[in-house]
This record gives structure tokens, sequence and C-alpha cells, in this order.
């Protein structure tokens, strides 16, 4: 019975922190009006649930404290991770208007940001390899493939490890280092979660279901959240 309700608070606690995503989501300023994902609810809805469905619930405790506290402080995460992206896709403009109004992280923030990163793409770039239909839905893997139009994997997540409070990062780390230790990979396992939500049982049977076959990756813009997977 304890573990029922402990499942049904994670449950809760996960959903509660997609909407408030989603409620910072929709005060963020894109060139050009409201993207397209800022009004597709139910893809957003999907694809961050099924991240959240890897952390284990300290993690999610503290990331949900950090929304709250975002709020508190007249911030808003969303806005400040794809300002983040914009150092790499839109360096003039992210040095003129964003930089400054950006919490500055220190040299050692941005080391231990740097260190999990690498594990992270080696992760994606490992899963791509070995799901190729499947990795052809992802962004491009590495920052250096960059456009204005097309923002990688890497950038993604390095604007959003940007966000969170050295607590939170702290977490995250470990739940990293944890994955690392056991052989498992994070993108394997978010990506897992992704396709059993949208009805398959495993990444194999998901991988045939793509009929097509994989093309050269085209990435997603920087406002594309919706189609980024960790």
């Amino acid at each position: 019975m304890a573990n029922d309700e402990q499942c049904q608070d994670e449950e809760s606690l996960r959903e509660r922190i997609v909407r408030h995503e989603w409620e910072q989501f929709q005060q963020v300023n894109n060139e050009g009006g409201p993207a397209n994902c800022q009004g597709n609810w139910p893809m957003f809805h999907q694809m961050r649930l099924s991240q959240f469905l890897t952390w284990p619930h300290p993690l999610l405790t503290s990331y949900a404290d950090d929304l709250d506290q975002a709020d508190k402080q007249g911030r808003n995460l969303l806005t400040e991770k794809y300002g983040r992206m914009m150092e790499s896709t839109a360096p003039d403009l992210y040095h003129s208007s964003i930089a400054p109004y950006l919490p500055r992280l220190g040299l050692a923030r941005q080391e231990q940001q740097e260190r999990i990163i690498d594990r992270q793409v080696a992760w994606a770039k490992d899963f791509r390899e070995r799901y190729p239909r499947l990795g052809q839905e992802m962004r491009v893997l590495r920052t250096c493939e960059d456009t204005p139009e097309a923002t990688s994997f890497e950038t993604y997540l390095r604007g959003e490890l940007g966000t969170y409070s050295a607590r939170t990062l702290d977490l995250y780390q470990s739940m990293v280092d944890q994955i690392e230790a056991r052989g498992g990979n994070l993108t394997e396992e978010t990506i897992l979660a992704t396709v059993q939500m949208n009805g398959f049982e495993t990444l194999d049977e998901a991988e045939q279901a793509q009929n097509r076959p994989p093309e050269p990756q085209s990435g997603a813009s920087i406002s594309s959240t919706c189609r980024t997977v960790r």
C-alpha cells in the first residue's frame, strides 16, 4: 500500500512539473510570434513527461522547487533555457541582449555541466547508432552542427542544465553517475518511456514500426522543444 501511494505521489509530482513548465513555456517570447509547439500541449506533455519518468524522487522534488522559486523571484526557467541556447545559435544577440540578464555560472559550475553533457552526448550517439530509425527523430547531436534554425542535443542540454539550482544539478549528476555505473543509457531509457506512451512495448518494436529508412538529420529549431528527447 505504501508503495502504491509513493507511485501516485511521484505521478502527481511529475504532472505538476510538466504543467508548471508549460505555464512558463507560454510566456517565452519567440521571434515571429508563438512557436507551433507552444500550442501543442499533448506533444509537450509527452516529451517532457518521458524525461521525468527517468528521474528519481529527490531530483523531481528539487526541480519542482526550482520552478516554484523562479516564480517567486520573477524568473522564467524556460525563457532562460532558450536564452542560453542562443549563445551558440545567435551569439551576437545573445551577448548584446540576453547574457546580461541571465544568472552567471561560475567556472566550476560550467565544468560540472560539461562533464554531464559529454556523458549524455556519448549516450545519444550510441543510441542513434543502435536505433537509426528512432534516432532520426532526434535533434542533431553536436553544438558544432547548430544553425539559427537547428539546435543540437548538446546545446539544448547545456541550456537546460544551466537553469538548474546547484542542488538540482548535483542530484542530476548523481543520477547520471548511477546510470553510468550500472551500464545504462539515459537517452535509451527516456525514449523507451516515450515509445511506451505510444503503445509499444520495446524499442525494437518501435524501431521496426518506422516504415521509412533513416535519413540525414535535419535537426529542429530552438523553439521545437516538443521534439527533444534525452
